[in-house]
This record gives structure tokens, C-alpha cells and sequence, in this order.
């Protein structure tokens, strides 16, 4: 694949690999096309795009009429972000979703209680995050909509039981997943791309992704954290959870809110005061004039420059459209 791409291909093409739709794919792809560098290096690809939208449109008109419904289930995207939480039967994921969000999943102590997906949302001081909780996922038997609804989602919370071997256990969801074509990831994590591979061939799909070791105050649960934190915690944050401690789960709320890469951006008029009650929510590494398109296009096209207040370290410095932003600055968009 050419290495000059822009970030708003990649984007285009992140967001293709997890549509759930034709019509979804479509819209990526066209994306794709209209932002990719045109020269003699991606012809090759840009034929390749062409080709795919063609076929995907044909598929839709014929499968328009047979479709079958329930198919797949698609969760409406809500906040500012959709994680799904994954894990062996009964190691707790619906106790956790029922004390960090309002949803009211069914809490029992028999394994496989969750037979749907119940999404609820998370709030993390001014920002809301949808969490899912998951039917678990056994040898047996997985519903079909399963491995596209966590393929969907933004991020995934691994959860393993601390009162059990939690290696066995994660060994066991590692390569489930590994089945649904994922592999999990560290936030911020660099991804090997692999040049001989062809763009439409389905690849891995990487998660960003984090570990919850569930009923931490039990009383085998040191032990099998400590043997969690020994095999996996080079490769993923590990975060010990009681739902009967309150500051695990606020702790908890802060671990899916970073795993997400994203950051809050406030905006101010000249003259008065920022709100900091409404955020706009951009991914991490994103530019003053990324922020300017979110706001509005026309800040885009007629952005001169802006003032950055940071915490501690700008108050009201003039910054160009390159700037890099961090979580909780304040700009002043000067057009």
C-alpha cells in the first residue's frame, strides 16, 4: 500500500473494515477514492475501489428483497464511543455494566444469563460512553451477529474472572477472538501492515483493547491478578474490579475512556467564557484545524488562526492550523 496516504483515507478505510452494511461500505469507500492521492502509485488501488463499489451495489440490489430479518443486530451508536465488553460465561460482566451505567442487564449466578446485547452508557465527568454487555462467548455455540458487533465497536473490555485461573480463561477468549478475525490490542499501539496482502483480502482486525479483572475482593484474587498482570500485562493495561468499591470503578470508567484515543476540545467565543459543559470529541493527535472542521466548515475555508488555553501551560497563545491538540484544551477560532 503506497505510504503517502492522508489521514483521512485511513480513517475512511478504518471505518470500511468495521461496516456492518453495504450501504455503510459504499459510503467509506467512496470516501476512499475521493481522498486518496492520484498518481501512477495508487492506480492500481483506486481500480480496486472502483471494482469493490460496483460489486457492493449490485449485492444491495439483490439482496434487497430477500433480506432476512434479525439477521444481525446493529446497537445504535450513542456518546463518544461504543465498547463492548467480552468474556467467558459468568465472570461477571453484567454486574459490572448494571454499577457503571443505568442499563439493567439480568445479574444471576448461573453462566449465559445475557442472551442480547444490553447497551448502557457510561459517564465519565462530561462525556458519555456506550458500553455493551455481551452474551459470553463459549466453544459451543456463538450467534452469528456476535463477531460483527464486536467488530464494530471501538474498543473491546476483556473480562476475566479473578476467583478462577484467570490465564486458562484468557487464553480461551484470546483465540476466540483470534476466530473472529481480531486481535487485541494496547492503545496506541503501532500495527505492522502487511505489503503483500491485497486490499480487499479480509484481514486481522486490530481492537484497542483493555483487560477488567472481575470480583477483585474475592478471596483467590491476588493471586490470579498477579498471574494475569505476569502473562499479559506487557501487552495490556490490567485493571482489578470489585462492584462493591466504588474507586475500582471509577478507575474503570477512566481505563475505557483512554483506551477509546480520544480527547475533549472545548471552544470560546472572543471575549467570553468557554462551556465545559459540552465538549467536542476528537480522536487523539488531532489538529487545531481538525477541531475548526468539527466546529463548522466554513471555520475550515476561512480559519486564520486560533488561541489555545491548556491547563497549567497556555493561557490564550496564538497557534497555527498544524497545532496538535491535547485533552481539555480551549480554542479561539479567529476566521
Amino acid at each position: 500500500m503506497p505510504a503517502n496516504l492522508s489521514p483521512k483515507y485511513l480513517e475512511a478505510e478504518r471505518r470500511y473494515r468495521q461496516a456492518s452494511t453495504n450501504q455503510d461500505k459504499i459510503k467509506c469507500l467512496q470516501e476512499m477514492l475521493s481522498t486518496i492521492p492520484k498518481h501512477k502509485g495508487t492506480e492500481k488501488l483506486q481500480a480496486q475501489i472502483k471494482t469493490k463499489i460496483a460489486k457492493l451495489k449490485q449485492e444491495s440490489l439483490k439482496k434487497h428483497a430477500t433480506r432476512r430479518e434479525g439477521e444481525f443486530l446493529t446497537i445504535k451508536r450513542e456518546g463518544a464511543g461504543q465498547v463492548v465488553l467480552v468474556g467467558l460465561p459468568n465472570v461477571g460482566k453484567s454486574e459490572i455494566v448494571s454499577s457503571i451505567t443505568h442499563a439493567s442487564p439480568e445479574v444471576a449466578d448461573y453462566p449465559c444469563t445475557t442472551r442480547k446485547p444490553t447497551p448502557g452508557m457510561i459517564e465519565y465527568e462530561n462525556v458519555q460512553i456506550q458500553l455493551i454487555d455481551m452474551p459470553p462467548l463459549t466453544d459451543d455455540y456463538i450467534e452469528p451477529w456476535i463477531p460483527q458487533t464486536i467488530r464494530n465497536a471501538d474498543a473491546i473490555v476483556m473480562v476475566i474472572d479473578l476467583n478462577e485461573d484467570s490465564v486458562p480463561q484468557m487464553k480461551s477468549l484470546l483465540k476466540m477472538l483470534e476466530g473472529f478475525k481480531m486481535k487485541p490490542q494496547i492503545a496506541g499501539g503501532h500495527i505492522e501492515a502487511d505489503e503483500e496482502l491485497e486490499f480487499f483480502e479480509e484481514r486481522i482486525l486490530h481492537k484497542k483493547s483493555v483487560i477488567v479483572g472481575s470480583k477483585s475482593d474475592l478471596e483467590l484474587a491476588d493471586v490470579s491478578l498477579g498471574l494475569l498482570k505476569e502473562h499479559y500485562g506487557k501487552n495490556f493495561p490490567v485493571s482489578p474490579v470489585s462492584t462493591r468499591k466504588v474507586k475500582t470503578l471509577e478507575l474503570l470508567k477512566r481505563k475505557i475512556f483512554e483506551v477509546l484515543e480520544i480527547i475533549r476540545v472545548y471552544t470560546k467565543p472572543p471575549g467570553k467564557k468557554s462551556d465545559l459543559s459540552a465538549p467536542y470529541i476528537l480522536p487523539v493527535g488531532s489538529t487545531v484545524e481538525q477541531a475548526a472542521e468539527h466546529v463548522h466548515k466554513d471555520f475550515l475555508e476561512k480559519l486564520k488562526f486560533a488561541r489555545l488555553w491548556r491547563v497549567d501551560k497556555f493561557q490564550g497563545q496564538r497557534v497555527q492550523r498544524d497545532f496538535v491538540m491535547e485533552d481539555s484544551d480551549v480554542i479561539e477560532l479567529h476566521i
